[in-house]
């Protein structure tokens, strides 16, 4: 092949090809001087004129080199430094030392060589930075996906290889959310708490917990006397819900279900209350029946109930009502465990009530199981078949309630109350048994100082035990689950599972395995 310069095309002897297999990159070892190789002294000490030793020593003018031009050529530089017609620089290879050159005028280029700069040049497509300082040949010598590189970096000469598309980046990384602006709430005002959660949902049957929000309120304080809400009552609830009411204002809502419970219902003047919210606060609150109640305390606890139970007895101890459901589980489980519920009833008393009838404050061990025989009394009237227990996994207890959840933290002798290291946890029978003991035998100063119970439930937990106990008297069993969610939980859920939010998350995962 003849040279654009006049000169001719030099070519290797073939001996550093021998020793490479599947186009390795050559171990030849560079001589100090015009790149003189180990494996080849003749052919580099030998010029086009068959001269020994002109190839090892530099000529007067280097610029002008044609041998130089043609190295700058074969590294992709298109016409040599400073020529005319050509507007881009020589590529720059500072790492790399310059070949010698052969001799053997007219005959084309060696394959090893071609080898050797399209293995390089391939090393350099699978993810090797291109060298800085390269520069960009002109369009027309290059594909065109190589011209329209961003960074104007040139293919190797004689290289067929062509850089590979970027992969598009994924939609969402790990950590981020599929739903990050779908937030739901509940509320639940009930006769002794407000309390309000606003979450996220995360992988199917789950959430995540943004805000939330409660505060002892006693609606239902002096309900069981007069039959009405006593303005200071309502004064407290409403101030509540104003601190809810601006959560609620202060984030985009897909979808929220505010619900009021026992006290509304109860009240001859629970309808004008719930005007007066609307009217201060601008939350429209709807009363729900018991058996709404009690399905959305199972449906806030299903993901408690483990796959090998069969039955279970769930229970929510309120302020001004208590929800027991019966679930039996058979074979074929549904998504919801609500569906479940064979039996329930709701008894028309809470720990409010209760104390207020009995007395909170000094309870003594006589005025205790008088607490116990009448809610024993209210539960004989509830039929349901007796649960047929052939192993110990089979059945159990759940516990939601306040004063299951201090019950737990009294026994973990917890400096401050947790919810994390509460929920969920087992207690046996005798566990249970001396927990109710243990709180028995302190004083109501003893009882306010636990900071798991604290002041404000101090008259109301013995009252929660005294329904515990006709509830366990009833239905005995060798462990209790506790469980610190109830009504938001489930209304969450519902709401939820209704938007088809995990349905959509599993169709995502999907489409981004494939």
């Amino acid at each position: 092949m003849e040279d654009p310069e006049g000169g001719a095309k030099p070519q290797f002897d073939g001996a550093p090809a021998a020793g490479r297999k599947d186009g390795k990159k050559s171990r030849r070892r560079k001589g100090k001087r015009g790149g003189q190789s180990r494996n080849a002294p003749q052919a580099a000490s030998q010029t086009a004129s068959g001269t020994p030793g002109d190839a090892a020593r530099p000529t007067e003018n280097a610029a002008g080199n044609p041998s130089r031009k043609r190295k700058r050529r074969r590294r992709g530089g298109g016409h040599a430094a400073g020529q005319a017609d050509s507007g881009a620089p020589a590529h720059n290879h500072p790492q790399k030392a310059p070949e010698a050159a052969a001799s053997s005028a007219g005959d084309s280029e060696h394959p090893s060589r071609r080898n050797r700069r399209k293995h390089r040049g391939k090393r350099g497509l699978q993810g090797r930075p291109l060298t800085p300082g390269k520069a960009a040949v002109q369009p027309s010598a290059v594909s065109a996906p190589a011209s329209a590189r961003a960074n104007g970096a040139a293919e190797p000469r004689g290289s067929e290889l062509q850089r590979p598309p970027r992969l598009p980046e994924r939609e969402h990384h790990a950590h981020e959310h599929p739903w990050p602006d779908e937030l739901y709430a509940a509320l639940d005002l009930g006769t002794n708490n407000c309390r309000l959660l606003i979450a996220q949902p995360t992988r199917p049957g789950q959430f995540r917990v943004v805000d939330a929000f409660s505060r002892i309120v006693r609606l239902g304080e002096g309900l069981a006397a007069s039959g009405r809400l006593s303005d200071e009552a309502m004064d407290r609830a409403v101030d509540a819900l104003r601190v809810c009411a601006g959560k609620l204002k202060n984030r985009e809502i897909r979808r929220m279900r505010l619900i009021a419970t026992e006290a509304c219902r109860q009240a001859s003047n629970g309808e004008d209350f719930l005007k007066r919210v609307v009217a201060e606060t601008g939350l429209e609150l709807e009363i729900i029946d018991r058996e709404t109640e009690a399905r959305l305390a199972v449906s806030g606890c299903s993901s408690l109930v483990g796959r090998e139970t069969r039955s279970v007895v769930l229970f929510d101890i309120g302020g001004g009502s208590s929800e027991i459901a019966v679930i039996r589980i058979g074979e074929n489980r549904f998504s919801r465990l609500a569906n479940h519920i064979t039996h329930w009833t709701s008894l028309p008393v809470g720990v409010v009530t209760l104390s207020e009838r009995h007395g909170g404050r000094d309870v003594t061990p006589d005025v205790f199981e008088g607490m116990v025989s009448e809610v024993a009394g209210m539960l004989s009237n509830f039929i349901c078949p007796e649960i047929e227990v052939v192993e110990s996994t089979d059945f159990h207890l759940i516990g939601t309630s306040g004063t299951v959840t201090t019950l737990a933290g009294v026994h973990l002798d917890l400096p401050r109350y947790d919810r994390r290291k509460v929920d969920g946890i087992w207690l046996s029978d005798d566990e249970v048994s001396a927990m109710q003991a243990k709180l028995l035998s302190w004083d109501f100063a003893s009882r306010a100082a636990n900071p798991c119970i604290g002041p404000d439930r101090a008259d109301l937990v013995l009252a929660g035990c005294a329904i515990l106990e006709a509830i366990r008297r009833r239905w005995p069993s060798p462990r209790m689950r506790v469980a610190d969610r109830g009504l938001r939980e489930g209304l969450l859920t519902d709401m939820m599972a209704d938007d088809g939010v995990w349905r959509r998350h599993r169709n995502r995962r999907g489409q981004r395995g494939r």
